[in-house]
């Protein structure tokens, strides 16, 4: 019997629709959706919104504080789509911290496409100037980890369908 994914993280830099997915996915599978800018503290919301790159030292208790919420999950039965960025490995294997029940969904998109999809987003403390230092940072998930990509060039159904197929997710039935 497979074993149950107690989080599936969307991940990708800002304005690739991690977001929008991560609600979608939930809503389609009967998962609770928790958004990973929640666990900002607020010194970390202030830098964003002020255009200042975060260093992995104002990630590490963000990273910490989702991996705590996964670890809550599996003790409580329960599932999670989480959408954060996670865009290094080092946040990654934070984030996993040695589960074998988590995996990433990296949305994956030209630099074109998501600069045009920050550029129309209103009242996101990711200011689109920043976009740069994500894909600099960014580390493409290597196939030794837990983890898909998909193109964000489709419609959020399209998406969602492909994660749901690929990771072999179950369908949440909507009661009448």
């Amino acid at each position: 019997m497979a074993e149950t994914i107690v989080a599936t993280i969307i991940m990708g830099v800002s304005g690739a629709g991690k977001s929008t997915i991560a609600d979608a996915l939930a809503k389609r599978t009967g998962m609770t959706y928790r958004d990973g800018d929640d666990f900002h503290p607020t010194a970390n919301i202030a830098k964003m919104h002020a255009g200042t790159p975060l260093t992995d030292a104002d990630r590490k208790p963000w990273l910490t504080a989702i991996a705590a919420a996964i670890d809550q999950a599996a003790a409580a039965g329960t599932q999670l789509v989480i959408a954060c960025s996670a865009l290094k490995r080092a946040y990654r294997e934070v984030l996993v911290h040695g589960r074998s029940d988590v995996r990433f969904v990296y949305l994956k998109g030209s630099r074109a496409l998501i600069a045009e999809r920050l550029k129309a987003r209103h009242g996101h403390f990711m200011p689109a100037t920043l976009l740069e230092s994500q894909f600099a940072t960014l580390e493409e998930p290597g196939p030794d980890e837990p983890a898909i990509a998909i193109s964000i060039d489709a419609s959020i159904e399209a998406i969602v369908d492909t994660i749901v197929a690929r990771l072999g997710l179950i369908m949440h039935k909507a009661t009448s």
